[in-house]
């Protein structure tokens, strides 16, 4: 099966001439969408496409631009800044939309007289959240990430049983993601010097780097998505760090797993960049061998030929004495999404097996997405073991978990031979008290 078309081609260039530096994350080969309005304008949000360090205001866009027949009903739902309805409309119509914008986009394009006068730099303007996220389920795809911390607690045992089996995931906290900025520290229950616990704030604060998929076709309660159906069950991709309160997590998580530790706060980049975007990427996904091999239902022959994708993952920080000493950012980890035990497909079809109705805008999280070498790992937890090993930062200061004024960045993008990179953006959050 062919995945790339036109919208993919390499020597596809963009009118808007910041598209074509070669270094941004949003080349006319991505189109990413979000939801955004003029900063400090109060205006309603609407739906917009990052090309290069501009956005496209589909709202501004309908109207005046002629389109091909169908394509306004088509963008209507995203003029009208309902990310949701445009998901519902299915594959074939982020397709024919996708295609649209591409054409309208590039060089030579007669279009761009009528859609000049609808970009709005991206430095002006304010985001908000993508889409209404209704559940959130967040996985624990990433084996490297589970292998280690494991370790932590079961040296010569680390992975449980089922881990090979099954894609474990738990039922996360819809309403309190963001899209970062600052982020308080969340107080709980832990565990003490005696036999009662205390309530303080947390002081293993930490950060879990993942990528996060949204959902964008419902299935009917009690009627499971199969393999070979789920791919088209999947609208793009997002940034997300599961902030994780180590210690809260350590009293409370048995025998039910994450509650109070993990509720408090998520965050996501604002762009989710489309399945479509990234198929120049897709690769094989195959087990180690020796790794038993998925259970039919989780087993199909697309998923084996082109279920992975090739992505870089970074973790970067700046500590508040950083900032004002002027240095700039340390990078803590670079992993890759490819490392995820599960495919995203996989994922999905696992969540509907037992008939669960899962809804557009609805949120997958990975799971930490850490790799096999030691400046992979994507947690504070696995970079420091668990608190033992404090990590040393520029100007002599060390870090084992997050301080106040602490700043995580989360960056990602796709790059491959014969193709355009793209990124996903970033994600940025800074710890208050």
């Amino acid at each position: 099966m062919t995945l790339t078309d036109a919208t993919h081609a390499p020597r596809l260039k963009s009118w808007v001439s910041s598209a074509n530096s070669g270094s941004t994350d949003f080349p006319i080969q991505n189109l990413p969408y979000g939801r955004f309005r003029p900063a400090g304008t109060g205006e309603p949000w609407r739906i917009g496409v990052a090309i290069g360090d501009q956005v496209l205001d589909l709202k501004l866009a309908l109207a005046p631009c002629p389109w091909a027949p169908g394509l306004a009903e088509l963008l209507q739902p995203l003029a009208d800044g309902d990310l949701n309805a445009f998901m519902v409309q299915g594959r074939k119509a982020w397709k024919q939309v996708r295609a649209a914008l591409s054409a309208a986009l590039a060089e030579g394009s007669g279009q761009a007289p009528f859609l000049e006068r609808c970009l709005r730099p991206q430095a002006a303007c304010e985001m908000a959240l993508p889409c209404r996220i209704g559940d959130y389920t967040d996985f624990y795809a990433g084996i490297h990430h589970a292998t280690t911390i494991g370790k932590l607690f079961r040296p010569d045992n680390p992975l449980l049983p089922n881990y090979k089996w099954v894609p474990i995931g738990y039922h996360g906290r819809a309403s309190s993601i963001g899209l970062g900025g600052t982020v308080k520290r969340p107080s709980g229950q832990l565990k003490g010097a005696a036999d009662a616990p205390v309530f303080g704030p947390s002081q293993r604060l930490d950060y879990e780097l993942e990528v996060g998929a949204f959902v964008g076709r419902a299935n009917a309660q009690g009627e499971p998505v199969p393999l070979g159906d789920a791919e088209d069950a999947l609208f793009g991709l997002v940034l997300l760090n599961d902030w994780s309160a180590r210690d809260i997590q350590a009293w409370e998580y048995q025998p039910l797993g994450p509650f109070l530790a993990k509720s408090f706060a998520s965050s996501i980049s604002p762009w989710i960049v489309t399945m479509e975007a990234l198929a120049p990427f897709r690769h094989p996904f195959t087990r180690p061998d020796g790794d038993p091999q998925p259970l039919p239902y989780l087993d199909g022959d697309f998923n084996r030929a082109s279920g992975a994708i090739d992505m870089t993952l970074e973790v970067w920080l700046q500590t508040a004495a950083m900032r004002a000493a002027g240095h700039a950012p340390v990078r803590l980890s670079q992993s890759n999404l490819s490392d995820a035990y599960w495919t995203w497909a996989q994922m999905l079809t696992h969540h509907t097996s037992n008939g669960c109705n899962l809804q557009p805008g609805d949120l997958l999280g990975s799971g930490t997405l850490s790799g096999p070498s030691d400046d992979s790992r994507a947690s504070l937890m696995e970079l420091s073991a668990g608190g033992k090993q404090p990590l040393s930062l520029p100007g002599g200061e060390t870090r084992t978990f997050l301080q106040h004024g602490d700043t995580v960045t989360m960056r990602a993008w796709c790059f491959s031979t014969g193709a355009v990179r793209i990124g996903l953006g970033e994600v940025s959050g800074t710890i208050v008290g």
